[in-house]
């Protein structure tokens, strides 16, 4: 299997630049200056035909904006962006192939994920692994789950020195991985929770119970129509402990996706002929707008010195930032107050574990919609064109 050479500067099509984590992808793309060595064409599933966005440094190769349900028009593209989302690709990949089309398709969701011929990318964890997709021809490039890349982001230094065994995660996720209604849905429901005790707030002798009392009778009044984006559950001051679909075997499909795709990443699992490692997940949705944490639990194969795995994490990549195991440096460090709109993945809260030496404690933090999304798609732009090595 082979590619088609690239052209000097490659015709880039983008689908779904407008959503959250396409506007996300944008502002990056226009801060590392990647529109510069590229012609753009803004692809649109409903407002084709109105003018192109206007970008600092963009080359945009069509003024207006082409349809994204046209194939013709995308077959043109060298290289296809989209976070459109999973229905866009069910509805448009196969046939773009099945028309001839041979070009890089980049994406954002996990309709692909797991298919033999696509690579999970993360380029600073599994770039051996995309390199060798390259050398093979591969041309499907897919975008991580959230917690999944930014857990890697972390601790991914472990899984590449080959010490894991098992890991266990407990998932605290943003109601930004649920998308922007979610995110509104939830300041909404915080703002009908503080307007319902406004009055007792005001009152410096009212007593807490009562306030507590009239908070939950509030969060259990909420009608369908203020619950729509978590299935009829308040999530403002509340927690879910389920995300995603049920496989019907006690664990959700995020959970799932802990475990599956933390072995593609790093090249492990049969289409690698090797060995997965085992992790479980319980994914929980809490009430936080933006940033996905973690608390992991990693039995070692061998007993490693802490001072060692301190090392391991800060040298690991330049955006993993060790966070020491002291109180005010987890409280201002380990936060998503500290890390929302940020790069960094602090990784905390690293200890041995009573369990013995081989067992490992670590808390770890990241911007779900960066490293969690739009980052890894914008890399690999860059990959295909020789600009990261």
């Amino acid at each position: 299997m082979s590619q088609p050479a690239l052209q000097p500067v490659p015709r880039v099509g983008l689908v779904g630049w407008r959503g959250m984590v396409g506007s996300v992808l944008m502002q990056r793309m226009s801060e590392e200056r990647d529109f510069d060595a590229i012609e753009t064409t803004f692809f649109s599933t409903s407002t084709a035909g109105k003018p192109a966005p206007k970008i600092t440094g963009c080359k945009v190769f069509d003024p207006i904006l082409r349809d994204g349900n046209d194939v013709n028009a995308l077959k043109t593209m060298d290289i296809i962006i989209t976070c459109q989302g999973g229905d866009y690709t069910k509805a448009i990949y196969k046939p773009l192939r099945e028309a001839g089309w041979k070009g890089h398709w980049i994406d954002a969701s996990k309709i692909l994920r797991m298919d033999d011929d696509a690579i999970i990318i993360l380029d600073p964890i599994n770039m051996p692994v995309i390199k060798t997709a390259l050398s093979k021809g591969i041309s499907n490039w897919i975008g991580g789950n959230c917690t999944v890349s930014c857990m890697l982001m972390g601790v991914g230094a472990l899984y590449k020195a080959g010490l894991v065994e098992w890991m266990q995660t407990s998932t605290y996720q943003a109601a930004s991985g649920g998308g922007a209604p979610n995110m509104r849905e939830l300041l909404v429901q915080y703002g009908a929770l503080y307007a319902e005790v406004k009055d007792l707030l005001d009152d410096p002798a009212s007593a807490i119970l009562e306030i507590d009392r009239k908070v939950t009778a509030k969060q259990r009044a909420f009608t369908p129509e203020e619950t729509t984006n978590f299935r009829g559950i308040p999530l403002g001051g509340n927690l879910i402990p389920w995300i995603d679909a049920d496989r019907g075997d006690g664990t959700s499909l995020e959970e799932w996706k802990g475990g599956a795709e933390t072995n593609k990443i790093m090249g492990l699992g049969s289409m690698f002929g090797t060995p997965e490692i085992p992790i479980d997940s319980t994914c929980v949705r809490i009430g936080s707008m933006r940033c996905h944490s973690q608390s992991l639990t990693f039995k070692l194969k061998k007993d490693v010195p802490l001072a060692d795995i301190e090392d391991m994490i800060k040298n690991d990549n330049p955006w993993a930032k060790f966070v020491p195991n002291e109180r005010v440096a987890t409280e201002t460090q380990l936060t998503a107050k500290n890390v929302a709109g940020t790069m960094n993945i602090p990784v905390g809260r690293v200890r041995k574990l009573a369990m013995g030496p081989e067992y490992l404690g670590t808390f770890t933090i990241g911007d779900q919609l960066l490293w969690g999304a739009a980052e890894p798609l914008r890399r690999m732009l860059r990959i295909i064109q020789g600009d990261i090595a």
